[in-house]
């Protein structure tokens, strides 16, 4: 049995990103039912949301979720304490050392797994003790690696230095997707931009538009000086791009990010002056579907490539 489906108890080796304000317990219950697993964006929540969020969720489907956890995050403990009280049984956790929740979510059975973005990483996850490890190549939304290690080369990179269950993120949208990170040596592989152009996904319509017009090179990483995040570019990106280049400190650049603006461009729509969290896979969506559509697609694909490579070699 594939490891991945072994671990989480799902029926495909399919994780949803849990990216903020497009995660929320509609996409995450329907990509349960679906066969994979949802993940609650804890990232973007207040505590009471997320409790809200994971009763809702629990309500709208039978099936194992989780939660991603940014470790970067205010009020880390509260929502730990919640996940723990409202019987989560998986969660992911990013952007911080897994050492420091890892044993207390084991002691409260949860299993854990930890997103990373470089081989050296990944030994200190297993060191941490964590279930499954993810490997987040340069391509994905959201905060990124520094080291702009592609999903191509970091999987292999990755894979040789754990026998961890393994699950590929960063430019995955497809079937096809799916079989190559496989062949890389991932068990499993985690989508994100892909569902957020979904009907379910709580982003704003605005938003999910942006995401089906974008084409090869609308999306860039910025804000290297902070923490590194790839945005789909408009008017705030530019702006960013802008002080980057004129050497802008972090400080002055924090001060241009402000506060609330992923809420601002990704939840409430303001697609010129909001932040724009979103991967290079992009460009390959173009249209919005209900996630049983976009995950059936993907299945059949991915069998109908792997079944063609039977019959047809590359020589």
């Amino acid at each position: 049995m594939n490891k991945i489906c072994e671990l989480f108890g799902i029926q495909y080796p399919v994780i949803q990103g849990g990216m903020i304000w497009c995660s929320g317990w509609q996409l995450v219950s329907a990509v349960s039912n679906a066969g994979g697993l949802g993940l609650i964006g804890a990232g973007s929540m207040y505590p009471d949301v997320l409790r809200e969020q994971i009763r809702k969720t629990k309500s709208a489907t039978d099936k194992p979720f989780g939660v991603n956890v940014p470790l970067l995050y205010p009020n880390i403990d509260e929502i730990m304490q919640i996940i723990v009280d409202e019987g989560v049984g998986i969660v992911f956790t990013s952007a911080g050392n897994p050492k420091s929740w890892t044993h207390f979510l084991h002691e409260n059975g949860i299993k854990v797994a930890h997103v990373v973005s470089n081989s050296k990483f990944a030994v200190k996850a297993e060191a941490a003790g964590v279930d499954a490890i993810v490997a987040e190549g340069f391509e994905a939304g959201g905060h990124n690696g520094r080291e702009e290690s592609t999903t191509m080369v970091l999987i292999p990179a990755v894979r040789k230095v754990t026998n961890k269950p393994l699950i590929a993120a960063g430019g995955i949208s497809s079937g096809r997707a799916m079989l190559a990170a496989q062949i890389l040596g991932a068990d499993g592989v985690q989508i994100g931009s892909r569902f957020v152009a979904s009907e379910e996904s709580s982003a704003h319509e605005n938003f999910k538009q942006a995401i089906i017009s974008a084409q090869e090179g609308d999306t860039n990483l910025v804000l290297k000086k902070l923490v590194p995040v790839r945005l789909l570019r408009n008017d705030f990106a530019k702006q960013i791009e802008l002080a980057e280049a004129e050497g802008k400190t972090s400080a002055e650049l924090a001060q241009l990010l402000g506060r609330g603006r992923a809420k601002l461009g990704m939840f409430a729509g303001n697609i010129s002056e909001g932040e724009l969290e979103i991967g290079q896979a992009s460009a390959l969506i173009d249209n919005i579907l209900p996630v049983k559509t976009i995950f059936r697609g993907i299945i059949e694909e991915y069998d109908m490539v792997k079944d063609s490579f039977k019959n047809e070699p590359f020589f």
